[in-house]
C-alpha cells in the first residue's frame, strides 16, 4: 500500500478514539450531469452555536476533506449558480449533489424534497431564497405581499387571518421596534438572503399572549470566516420620489462577529381623502383633504455576538432610529343645499405639521447549550420619543376671511423594559419548556393647544389639551409539553399573565386601575398520513390588551370637522379559535373558527348641529368569525409557473350603536394570482394581480377593489449584483372606498387613496468574503402597542 493509504487509514484509527472526532472526505458533484464541482466553498460549522469551524473549497475533482469533525457539526456547500446545500449529519466519506439554480424547480411540488411549500406544526412555510416566485422582489415586504395568507396594504401594514396584524420574528425571536422601524427593516432585507417565512396563525401558549399570528423570516444559515458588505439602494418614482439606502457590514471570527447597519431614507409621499355627506339639514357637504409627507429617517445599529464556548452564546445590541417629517395637510368643505344649485358655504384649511421621533434601543441575549438542555434570556430596553407641533388655519375662501386659527404641541414619551427566561429539557422523545416574562411599560402624553383670540393672541385651551400617563407591568409565564408517537405528535401548553395598569387623564382628573389575572391554553395535534398528506388541528385562546393610542383622551384631528378619541375605559379583549390545516400533495387547505369578546373597535358619532364626526371607542360584545383559505401551484410550462390562492371570509358582529343593535353576516373572499416567467439570459418577469371582493362590518360597506404589479429581475456578475424594476399598482385601482350602511343615521361615503402606483427601481450589491448573519433585534408585544 502507498504511504499515503496507510497514513489515511492511521488518521482514521485515532479520530474514532479522539472524543468522537472523525475525518469526512466528500465529493461535490452536478444533480444533472454528474460532473465534478471545481471550488465549492464548504463550511463545516458547530449545531449549538452555528458558528464556523473550518472552511474548504474542491479540488478540480470536487473533492474536499475536514478533520476532527464531531457529532454536533454540519456542512454548508455553496457555488454560484446552485442552490446552497445543507448536509446536518455525514459519513467518512459521502457525495453532495448540488441544483443548479437555472433548473430548481420553480412550480410548489409538496412531496419533492426541493419543494417551495411545507407544514410545520400546521403552519405554512415559505422556501424564499432561490425561489423564482419572488426573484423580481425588491425586498421582504414585497415577498410577504405574495406570500399566502399575508396582506399587505398601501401604508405596508403588515396583516394575517383576515385583519391580524402579527408579531415579526427573526430566526425564532421578536424584533424589537416599532411599526414604521419594522417596514424600514424589512424594505432593507433582499429575498437572496432569507431562508424560508413560517405564517403562524394560531401560536401556542409558550408565545406571548398578544400574538394573535406569527411571522418567523429565517435568514440563510451561512458560516464563512471573514467580512461581508451589502447595499440594498431603491428610488420610488411617481409625482415626487423617495429613497432607500442601506448599508450593512459584518465582520466574523471563530469566537466572535460584529455587525455594523446604517440606513437613510427620505422622499415624498402622498394621501388624498374625499368625502360626502348629506347633513341633518339636508344640505350636501364635500370634504378634500390632500396631504403631502416629506420625510428624512436616519437608521444606525451596531451588535456584538461573542461565543465564549460551545455551551455559551452571549450578544449585545444598540440601535438608534430618527425620524422628521415635514407634513402639510390641505383641506376644503365646499357646502351646497339639497339640490346642489347653491352655495352655502365654502371653507379652506391648512395643517403644517412638524414631526419628529427618536427611538433608542438596547438588547442582550445569552443562551445556554447543554446536552438535552438550553437556556436563554433575553433583556430589552426601548426609549421613545415623539414631538408634534401643529398649526390649524380654517379660511372662507370667496372672502379669504380668517374663521379659525389653533396650535398644538405634542409631546409623546414611552419607555419600555422587558425581560424573559426560557428553559428547554428533552427527556426520551418528549421536551418540556417552560418560561417566565416581566414587562415594564411607562408613557407620557402631554398635548396643548393654543387658540387665536379676538384681540389675535393666542391664549391656552382648556377643552382640547390634556395631560395622559399609562403605566402598565405584565408578569407571565407559561409551561409546554412536545411528543411525537410515530406519525402523531402532540403539543400542549398553558399560559398565565398577570396585568397591573393605571391611566391618569390628568385634566379630566379620571383615573382608571386594574388588576386581573388570565390563564390561557393550547392544544395542537399533527398526523402524516404519509410523505404526500398530513393533517394538523390547533386550538388557542389569547388576550389582546389596548394599544397606548387607543386610550389615550385627546383628540387628534383629521380636518377641522373630523376627529377621533381614545378611550382609557377600554377593556382588553379574548380570542378562542380553532383551526385545522391539511396539506394533499401541493395543495394546502386551512380553516379557522373563532369568537372574540370585548371586541375593541371606533365607531363615528355625528353631531347634527356643528357638523362634527367623531370617532370614538368602545368593546363590542362579541364577534365569530371563520376564513378558509386554499393555496395551490400551477405549471403551465418549462417557463410559466402560476401559484394562485383563494380565501373566503365570515364575520358576524353584535354591535349596540346609538339606540339600535346591529348585527350583519359579512361573507367577501380575496383572490391571488402570482405568475412566473422564466425568459432567455436570465431574466425573471412576474405578474402579480391581487382582488379583493366588496366586505365592510356592521356599520360600514367597503367597495371591491384590485391591483396588478409587473416586475423584470436581472442578475449579474456571479450574483455579486441584483437588478429588479417593478411597476406597482399599474391601473391605479387599489384605492379604498367606503360607505355608510344605515342612512337613516348618517349618509356618509368617502375615499382613502395613497400613491401606491409607482414605478421602482432597486439594486443591491454583495462583496466580501463571509456569507456569516449575525443575529438580529427583537421585538416585544409591548412595542406592538406604541402605535
Amino acid at each position: 500500500m502507498s504511504l499515503r493509504l496507510w497514513t489515511l487509514i492511521m488518521l482514521l484509527f485515532l479520530s474514532f478514539f479522539a472524543n468522537a472526532q472523525k475525518v469526512v472526505n466528500g465529493k461535490i458533484l452536478d444533480s444533472e450531469t454528474k460532473e465534478n464541482l471545481y471550488r465549492v466553498e464548504v463550511s463545516l460549522l458547530n449545531k449549538l452555536s452555528n458558528q464556523p469551524v473550518d472552511k474548504k473549497i474542491t479540488d478540480s475533482l470536487g473533492r474536499f476533506q475536514f478533520e476532527k469533525v464531531e457529532d454536533d457539526y454540519y456542512f454548508i456547500a455553496q457555488k454560484a449558480g446552485y442552490e446552497t446545500k445543507i448536509v446536518d449529519k455525514a459519513s467518512e466519506v459521502f457525495i453532495i449533489e448540488m441544483i443548479p439554480v437555472s433548473n430548481t424547480i420553480a412550480e410548489v411540488v409538496i412531496q419533492s424534497p426541493s419543494r417551495n411549500i411545507k407544514l410545520n406544526d400546521g403552519n405554512m412555510v415559505m422556501n424564499v431564497a432561490n425561489n423564482k416566485d419572488f426573484k423580481t422582489s425588491t425586498h421582504v415586504l414585497e415577498v410577504l405581499r405574495k406570500t399566502p395568507g399575508v396582506t399587505v396594504d398601501q401604508e405596508d401594514g403588515i396583516f394575517i387571518g383576515g385583519r391580524i396584524s402579527p408579531a415579526i420574528f427573526i430566526d425564532g425571536k421578536p424584533l424589537v421596534m416599532s411599526a414604521q422601524e419594522i417596514q424600514a427593516y424589512l424594505r432593507s432585507l433582499s429575498p437572496e438572503i432569507v431562508e424560508s417565512i413560517e405564517v403562524n396563525t394560531n401560536p401556542s401558549s409558550k408565545y406571548d399572549a398578544e400574538f394573535k399570528g406569527i411571522i418567523d423570516i429565517r435568514l440563510k444559515r451561512n458560516g464563512n470566516l471573514g467580512w461581508k458588505g451589502t447595499y440594498n439602494g431603491s428610488i420610488s418614482i411617481n409625482k415626487f420620489n423617495y429613497r432607500e439606502n442601506t448599508f450593512n457590514t459584518s465582520y466574523n471570527t471563530e469566537k466572535v462577529a460584529y455587525q455594523i447597519q446604517f440606513g437613510y431614507n427620505e422622499g415624498i409621499s402622498t394621501y388624498r381623502y374625499n368625502a360626502l355627506q348629506r347633513l341633518a339639514n339636508t344640505n350636501v357637504m364635500r370634504t378634500g383633504t390632500y396631504q403631502k409627507d416629506e420625510a428624512r429617517i436616519l437608521t444606525v445599529q451596531t451588535g456584538i455576538d461573542y461565543r465564549l464556548n460551545d455551551k455559551n452564546r452571549l450578544g449585545f445590541t444598540l440601535r438608534g432610529n430618527f425620524r422628521n417629517s415635514d407634513r402639510m395637510r390641505t383641506g376644503s368643505l365646499y357646502t351646497t343645499n339639497k339640490n346642489e344649485t347653491q352655495l352655502v358655504f365654502d371653507t379652506g384649511s391648512e395643517n403644517p405639521i412638524d414631526y419628529i421621533q427618536d427611538n433608542y434601543g438596547m438588547t442582550a441575549d445569552y443562551t445556554f447549550t447543554g446536552k438535552n438542555f438550553k437556556l436563554n434570556f433575553l433583556g430589552n430596553y426601548l426609549s421613545v420619543s415623539n414631538k408634534q407641533k401643529d398649526d390649524f388655519i380654517s379660511k372662507d375662501l370667496p372672502t379669504s376671511e380668517l374663521l379659525s386659527y389653533w396650535k398644538s404641541d405634542l409631546l409623546n414619551t414611552i419607555n419600555i423594559y422587558t425581560a424573559q427566561i426560557d428553559v428547554t429539557q428533552k427527556v426520551k422523545n418528549a421536551n418540556f419548556e417552560t418560561g417566565i416574562k416581566y414587562s415594564d411599560t411607562n408613557t407620557n402624553n402631554n398635548i396643548r393647544y393654543d387658540t387665536l383670540s379676538v384681540n389675535n393672541q393666542f391664549t391656552f385651551d382648556p377643552t382640547r389639551s390634556n395631560k395622559f400617563s399609562y403605566k402598565e407591568q405584565v408578569l407571565a409565564g407559561y409551561l409546554a409539553y412536545s411528543q411525537k408517537f410515530d406519525k402523531l405528535q402532540i403539543n400542549a401548553g398553558i399560559r398565565f399573565e398577570n396585568t397591573k395598569s393605571i391611566s391618569n387623564a390628568f385634566s379630566s382628573d379620571s383615573i382608571v386601575a386594574r388588576s386581573y389575572l388570565k390563564w390561557l391554553p393550547s392544544l395542537s395535534v399533527n398526523y402524516n398520513f404519509n410523505k404526500s398528506n398530513e393533517l394538523s388541528i390547533s386550538y388557542s385562546r389569547k388576550i389582546t390588551r389596548p394599544a397606548f393610542s387607543q386610550l389615550n383622551p385627546f383628540r387628534f384631528y383629521f380636518s377641522p370637522l373630523n376627529y377621533w378619541i381614545g378611550n382609557p375605559y377600554l377593556q382588553p379583549s379574548f380570542t378562542s379559535q380553532v383551526k385545522a390545516t391539511y396539506r394533499s400533495k401541493n395543495w394546502i387547505t386551512s380553516l379557522s373558527i373563532g369568537k372574540e369578546t370585548d371586541v375593541m373597535v371606533r365607531y363615528p358619532r355625528y353631531d347634527p348641529k356643528t357638523n362634527v364626526l367623531e370617532y370614538l371607542g368602545t368593546n363590542l360584545p362579541y364577534r365569530n368569525f371563520a376564513n378558509l383559505e386554499v393555496s395551490f401551484p400551477l405549471k403551465i410550462a418549462r417557463w410559466w409557473n402560476i401559484n394562485a390562492q383563494i380565501t373566503g371570509f365570515y364575520n358576524y358582529e353584535f354591535r349596540p350603536y346609538l339606540d339600535e343593535v346591529f348585527a350583519l353576516k359579512i361573507y367577501n373572499y380575496e383572490l391571488r394570482l402570482n405568475q412566473v416567467f422564466s425568459l432567455p439570459k436570465g431574466y425573471t418577469v412576474n405578474l402579480f394581480a391581487n382582488y379583493e371582493s366588496k366586505t365592510g362590518n356592521s356599520l360600514y360597506i367597503i367597495k371591491p377593489r384590485y391591483t396588478v404589479d409587473l416586475s423584470v429581475q436581472k442578475s449579474w456578475f456571479e450574483n455579486k449584483l441584483n437588478t429588479k424594476i417593478s411597476y406597482n399598482n399599474i391601473f391605479d385601482s387599489y384605492d379604498q372606498r367606503v360607505e355608510f350602511r344605515h342612512k337613516q343615521i348618517m349618509d356618509n361615503r368617502f375615499i382613502h387613496w395613497w400613491d401606491s402606483q409607482r414605478l421602482l427601481i432597486a439594486i443591491s450589491y454583495n462583496f466580501g468574503s463571509s456569507k456569516y448573519q449575525g443575529k438580529e433585534i427583537q421585538r416585544s408585544d409591548e412595542e406592538n402597542r406604541t402605535r
